[in-house]
């Protein structure tokens, strides 16, 4: 099993990568976020995963650990495959779906392309309370929102834990994008407020 891999970035697209190990270039599957963090002539280490299939061998790449697992974890659900995986984390962050599921928002889940509510039901059945690790300790903040990211430093700061606040805010940004409003265009401290309105803190 292919592990990691580390090597200079050949060539982007939207959705994969070439990666030259020892003179090889080996083409990996992305997420497009990941992509948009890749630069050219870069030494990059991904995080992979080889699907293997009778007619091909399939590589995907993450540039954390957490995301490789999620992604083999959500592998697990009966239904979904590499490529609907991959759509989720394209479409969530590890924190997000571990939210996500631990509130049972089939709303967030099925917004990702190729899931729809029935996939994103049996999702929430199969893996809740097996992802709970992902929303605790170990946080990835580089693809949050700035603002995402300030308003979890602060209801931490308040006593919140990671998991806690994050169920705060998922609900907060659900509640305001059913309203046609996003998030970013608040203050702050009006985000601060709707979240401890919001009575995720145990």
């Amino acid at each position: 099993m292919i592990a990691t891999l580390t090597g200079e970035i050949k060539s982007i697209s939207l959705d994969r990568a070439i990666i030259e190990v020892g003179g090889v270039g080996l083409s990996i599957n992305l997420t497009q976020n990941s992509a948009t963090h890749l630069s050219l002539g870069t030494i990059v280490t991904f995080h992979t995963s080889l699907v293997v299939r009778e007619e091909s061998l399939t590589l995907y790449g993450f540039l954390t650990a957490e995301s490789k697992h999620l992604f083999e974890q959500v592998q697990t659900v009966s239904g979904i495959g590499p490529k609907v995986a991959l759509a989720i984390l394209g479409s969530l962050s590890p924190d997000e779906l571990a939210a996500a599921i631990a509130t049972e928002n089939i709303s967030a889940i099925e917004r990702v392309p190729g899931i729809g509510r029935k996939g994103a039901q049996r999702l929430i059945l199969e893996l809740k309370g097996k992802l709970s690790d992902l929303s605790e300790g170990t946080r990835i903040t580089n693809h949050q929102p700035a603002w995402r990211e300030q308003l979890t430093n602060a209801l931490i700061s308040l006593g919140f834990t990671p998991k806690d606040s994050d169920r705060a805010i998922t609900k907060i940004v659900n509640e305001l994008q059913a309203d046609g409003l996003e998030p970013a265009d608040l203050e702050l401290s009006e985000m601060l407020k709707k979240a401890l309105q919001s009575g995720g803190h145990k």
